[in-house]
């Protein structure tokens, strides 16, 4: 295969015109950085992505991390690629300066992480969660923790993790059992945790554990869970390191992903685990989930990547399989011509377009979301950041269930592109079909996104955020009106926001009634409805840039870059937005929703 698993072309047109980066890069935070210094950092990225990350991307399928001996074999690139991520800033930089990083936009980090996981999306799971587990340390740490452990995760020496999951608690982290006893200035750990992505590996020199426990004496439920630093081997006064009785137990052998490792860890099995509180007792899973936006953006945007590159693949396949002939202008095939090549056939086309619509939609979907976070933190006055806090809060379970749910989609077309060879193992469009289906359970499952979309982010502060949201969409289907050409298409948009009004107070009425049960039962169709409505906002947004370039002849790519867009948005808007008039009417049927259970025995 050829390195095209992503469009520099289309990441850039998407950074720089459709979301502007420059509106972040001119707030004080990120004064330091500019157009130039970005194209520097994007072009290096893609550059060490071909080199060292694309090129062992299915051999790292081919030979899965697995647990051998008691600790868990990796592909020798993993530690590779840890250190190159902590000297090249990938870890550190979303850090402060003062805490040792390089404070960049997340809309930059986005991009840059899209470009690796596009070319495997196995190895930047590992600097993920040690991202995420340094970002608590600093957040809610005391000083002695983040001097102890934050520089040595930043430069890639020390690997880090977020334990949440148990045996028993998975989505319900009420069920946490974990126990925390006080030793002093620490605390003794004991249980297990499961599922605990990049939780040990050969080489690394040290794993440093989030662990959520409960304080023996703490409150019953979400209330008295805290939040420990739990390391695999403790620090000591000489600057050396101890085993912190943390094991690994066993790993689990998973149908995708299989070049990141997930693990069994079991921590006090002789009563010697050591853990250290981050900040207050009983505020674990508040810390926790104040790091989860940055968490889901990152889960859309691998999800997003995988499809983007299961794009390229399939769009290079049809490109050069020839099969079967072009219909004549008789309806009939002439037997006497050449084999066509199966891009030119409609239906071809149509599975292409529609992996097209969706994994460029996806990645603008990310980065408007990760200007939301800048801008929610850097804006100068408080209500803006309070604005974009808010943007931020509503599109942040979208972002990670519409990639996730409809890059299966994609990616599951892209196999269908390639026929029966797309079944075979010989072409990589299998590979992707495995990987990104984990992506949909990833930090909650679509049903609890759904949940949060529809139960607390539509409503929260009187419904705010939904309002401050309908104003951006209803910016951009003014102004693109302003082109003929798109004014039918800002129209169809037009319609579909007022149908959400319809949809929403159909629900809202179930909510006001105190029947919170069926207000929530179907969620799910919501989601899907809401998201199809954002990206045909997303693919408007698009194409009107594309417009404004071939109107205004300021073109930075071929006339047929933007024509290509503008295409993909009519597409888009054929064929996925009118699905949103049969979900409408899913949602507005007040009958009592089939899939809550009643007295009377029902079989599934």
């Amino acid at each position: 295969m050829a390195n095209q698993y992503v469009d520099l072309e289309t990441l850039k047109f998407l950074l720089y015109k459709v979301h502007s980066v420059q509106d972040v890069l001119e707030q004080e935070r990120y004064a330091e950085y500019d157009k130039d210094s970005i194209e520097m950092l994007l072009n290096s990225v893609k550059d060490f992505s071909d080199k060292e990350l694309f090129p062992y991307f299915r051999e790292m399928d081919e030979q899965p991390a697995h647990f051998k001996d008691g600790e868990i074999v990796v592909h020798p690139q993993v530690n590779k690629y840890m250190k190159a991520a902590g000297e090249m800033g990938f870890i550190s930089g979303s850090f402060s300066y003062e805490d040792g990083g390089m404070q960049l936009p997340q809309m930059v980090l986005n991009a840059s992480a899209f470009i690796q996981e596009a070319a495997n999306n196995y190895l930047p799971g590992y600097v993920g969660l040690t991202v995420g587990s340094a970002e608590l340390i600093t957040h809610f740490g005391n000083k002695e923790l983040n001097k102890t452990y934050v520089p040595k995760m930043l430069e890639g020496t020390w690997g880090g993790t977020m334990c949440l999951t148990e045996p028993q608690a998975g989505s319900s982290l009420s069920d946490i059992v974990t126990s925390a006893t006080p030793d002093g200035d620490s605390y003794k750990i004991n249980g297990q945790k499961i599922f605990i992505s990049g939780g040990d590996y050969q080489g690394a020199e040290n794993i440093v554990h989030l662990v959520l426990a409960r304080i023996k004496g703490a409150p019953a439920g979400t209330k008295g869970i805290s939040l420990f630093v739990v390391p695999k081997k403790r620090p000591t006064a000489d600057g050396g390191l101890t085993p912190n009785d943390v094991t690994t137990v066993a790993d689990f052998q998973k149908m995708g992903q299989r070049g990141y490792c997930t693990t069994h860890l079991f921590f006090g099995d002789k009563e010697d685990c050591t853990g250290w509180l981050v900040g207050e007792p009983n505020q674990g899973l508040k810390y926790m989930f104040l790091m989860m936006n940055g968490a889901r953006i990152g889960v859309g945007r691998g999800a997003a990547a995988i499809a983007t590159a299961a794009y390229h693949a399939s769009l290079n396949y049809a490109n050069e399989r020839p099969q079967g002939r072009k219909l004549t202008s008789t309806g009939k095939k002439d037997a006497n011509q050449e084999q066509t090549l199966i891009i030119n056939h409609p239906d071809v086309r149509r599975m292409l377009l529609l992996q097209k619509a969706i994994s460029e939609g996806s990645l603008s979907l990310i980065f408007l979301t990760a200007k939301y976070h800048d801008l929610s933190l850097a804006s100068a006055t408080a209500e803006e950041r309070e604005k974009y806090r808010l943007l931020l809060e509503i599109m942040t379970p979208v972002v990670k269930t519409y990639p996730s749910e409809m890059g299966k989609t994609s990616v599951d077309n892209g196999v269908q592109v390639l026929g029966g060879y797309g079944f075979c193992s010989d072409y990589v469009l299998q590979q992707y079909l495995r990987d990104i289906r984990i992506f949909a359970l990833y930090e909650g499952t679509t049903g609890i996104q759904s949940q949060d979309l529809l139960g607390r982010k539509v409503t929260m502060n009187n419904g705010e955020a939904l309002k401050l949201l309908s104003v951006e969409i209803s910016n951009s289907i003014q102004a693109s009106m302003a082109h003929d050409s798109l004014a039918p298409y800002a129209k169809k948009l037009a319609a579909k926001l007022e149908l959400t009004q319809d949809v929403l107070k159909s629900l809202m009425g179930f909510a006001m009634k105190g029947d919170y049960q069926r207000f929530l039962a179907d969620a799910t169709p919501f989601m899907e409805f809401f998201s199809n409505i954002l990206m045909g906002w997303l693919w408007l947004d698009l194409a009107r840039e594309a417009q404004n370039a071939l109107v205004t002849g300021n073109k930075e790519n071929s006339a047929e870059f933007y024509e290509s867009k503008i295409h993909t948005m009519q597409f888009y808007f054929k064929y996925e937005l009118p699905k949103t008039t049969g979900l409408a009417e899913i949602l507005m049927d007040n009958k009592t929703a089939l899939t809550i259970g009643t007295d009377k025995e029902v079989f599934v």
